[in-house]
């Protein structure tokens, strides 16, 4: 890579910088909402099961509390983690880099032919007026 590249790539990340932390509130907004609407959820109905439930244990001497296991949210159910955050960042990357874009001229890559394996132009392919078809898949 050479240092116009890195230098375009370090701009890129500064540019993308205040996106990205805008993603990443999101996110953490989100998980926040949803695990206090789930622990909203749970002593609710906590609450409702004691009621119905409080004078019978108090009878038995025991109290409703015991017999719960901790609330907790395990990472898999989350959507701020560092897994997300990093496809978060990857993907914000790639759009601000890529070369492609809606009503500018396409990029003319390099291709490899198989036949002599030389290296072409796509566009060295095109002849006169007539459209150039790139098919990337199987005819099958």
């Amino acid at each position: 890579m050479n240092t116009a590249e890195a230098l375009r790539s370090a701009l890129a990340c500064l540019a993308l910088l205040p996106r990205f932390v805008f993603a990443a509130l999101a996110l953490w907004l989100l998980d926040f909402l949803c695990v206090r609407k789930r622990v909203m959820v749970r002593a609710r109905a906590r609450d409702e099961e004691e009621e119905v439930d409080g004078e019978a244990e108090e009878e038995e001497g025991r109290n409703a509390d015991d017999d719960d296991p901790p609330l907790c949210v395990s990472d898999s159910d989350r959507m701020f983690s560092v897994a997300s955050l990093r496809a978060v960042w990857h993907g914000h990357k790639l759009d601000a880099l890529k070369v492609a874009r809606v009503g500018r001229t396409a990029p003319n890559s390099e291709v490899v032919r198989l036949a002599d394996a030389r290296r072409r132009r796509i566009l060295e392919y095109a002849r006169g007026a007539r459209p150039l078809v790139l098919n990337f898949g199987s005819c099958t």
